[in-house]
């Protein structure tokens, strides 16, 4: 199924948007060295609760996962790529993180996730491959618009991530949101310019562009959910719900900026 929006319902769709990025830019910051994974989905637990908020996640059980998922948020530490389920883990100096979150606001769904390396360490591979996926988010963005065909978001987004050097796994990829988390269109993270669906107003869409480092190929932990590259490589993902309207895309789930310093008065 395809929902659009009516433009009445899109401050609903910003308010959902904007409560997803204040708890991923919660999660982050409090994500140190040390912290446990446990800890990051009842922080995000604690959060959607006290917005009058309902997960996503935990009563999701689809066909490829050992559902319910039973958590809140999507924790994937370096090998693990999607669908992380959190677990008793204290995360340690250098490993890469990232969270997933999406949540129903007001009926609306909004879905974002992101990566980054805890501590001090900055291994470069690592924060080559997140910078990668972080500039395919903002091509497939710069590509959408009303009239514009999937394809041509789809191919933005896999001539970035190409073009660094990495495959493309097209098993999973990003999707329509609305009332519920996964809808129609499926956006593959590569694609052929002008075919597909073509954009129209009111459609929100979630771009997730993810990578592993030297494969394209995933298992399934024991678990039953948490997705891991196949060779043991690092692993980044990053995504945004953007909605089409008249004039383009709107990023619903961008961060704050953070507030500017307050200056002092010129002296006299």
């Amino acid at each position: 199924m395809i929902e659009l929006l009516s433009p009445a319902e899109l401050p609903r769709a910003r308010a959902a948007g904007a409560l997803v990025a204040d708890i991923l830019t919660s999660l982050r910051s409090r994500s140190t060295v040390g912290t446990n994974l446990l800890d990051v989905d009842r922080w995000a637990r604690e959060m959607i609760d006290a917005a009058g908020a309902l997960s996503c996640y935990v009563d999701y059980a689809p066909s490829f996962g050992r559902g319910p998922f039973g958590h809140h948020v999507c924790t994937s530490v370096n090998d693990a790529v999607l669908h992380g389920l959190p677990h008793d883990y204290a995360l340690a100096d250098g490993d890469l993180l990232s969270l997933d979150l999406a949540v129903s606001l007001g009926g609306i769904v909004a879905d974002s996730a992101v990566s980054f390396v805890v501590g001090g360490a900055r291994p470069p591979e690592s924060l080559a491959m997140i910078a990668a996926t972080e500039r395919a988010l903002g091509a497939g963005i710069a590509a959408a618009g009303p009239g514009v065909r999937l394809g041509d978001v789809s191919h933005a987004i896999g001539t970035v991530l190409t073009g660094a050097g990495y495959r493309v796994n097209t098993e999973f990829g990003g999707h329509g949101v609305g009332s519920t988390m996964h809808q129609d269109p499926h956006v593959s993270n590569t694609g052929r310019p002008g075919r597909g669906y073509r954009l129209r107003p009111g459609l929100l869409l979630a771009l997730e562009p993810w990578v592993m480092a030297d494969t394209a190929d995933l298992v399934t932990d024991p678990d039953g959910w948490t997705l891991r590259s196949a060779t043991g490589c690092r692993t980044a993902h990053s995504e945004h719900t953007i909605a089409i309207t008249e004039d383009g895309a709107e990023v619903l789930t961008a961060p704050s900026p953070a507030p500017r310093p307050a200056t002092a008065p010129p002296r006299r």
